[in-house]
């Protein structure tokens, strides 16, 4: 097992860099099937939400979900570093929100939201995890910013917008991101 002060040869960088352009590109292009040929088990933990998606059929729910809400997302690359076990992207992820979000209604508006991604690494150099941090109300600000407050027809879009909200609230998180334990030191 390799130490966590250990740093992989260069060669593994880049063949982890390119694997997570490539799984990058891949979910822009919505080519699911080669996104998730870059996990031998698919797995996402989304941590602003607490939820995981696990597996192939739920990270494709995942993708047709994330896809119906926002179907232009894209990401623009900010910077990409390196550890023992993971590559580490920060990025801004971009979309127009045309479809429902879980139980919010489509509003029309965009958002640009500054995020990290840990892409994780088993000793064999498989990709095991993406945890994903982002703020989810920048998200949402952003999104709301779509529809017109002052017209009648948009109150009521506002009021569909924070009712979905708060239907969503009320979710447990999933215990695999709750029930951590303090590294060994």
């Amino acid at each position: 097992m390799r130490s966590r002060f250990d740093m992989p040869s260069e060669e593994v960088l880049k063949a982890r860099e390119k694997l997570v352009l490539d799984h990058f590109h891949d979910e822009v292009a919505h080519d699911w099937d080669a996104t998730l040929s870059t996990f031998p088990h698919p797995h996402y933990e989304l941590i602003a939400q607490m939820v995981v998606h696990d597996g192939d059929s739920a990270v494709r729910q995942y993708y047709t979900d994330t896809r119906t809400a926002f179907p232009d997302q894209d990401h623009e690359l900010i910077a990409f570093r390196h550890s023992h076990d993971a590559v580490i992207v920060e990025f801004w992820l971009l979309g127009t929100h045309l479809g429902p979000l879980g139980q919010i209604p489509p509003t029309g508006g965009k958002h640009r939201t500054r995020m990290t991604a840990y892409f994780i690494f088993d000793e064999n150099e498989n990709l095991v995890t993406e945890r994903i941090y982002f703020d989810q109300l920048t998200v949402l600000k952003q999104v709301v910013s779509g529809i017109d407050k002052r017209s009648p027809r948009g109150i009521a879009k506002l009021v569909k917008v924070l009712r979905g909200m708060l239907a969503m609230s009320g979710a447990k998180p999933d215990p695999r991101l709750t029930n951590t334990t303090p590294p060994e030191l």
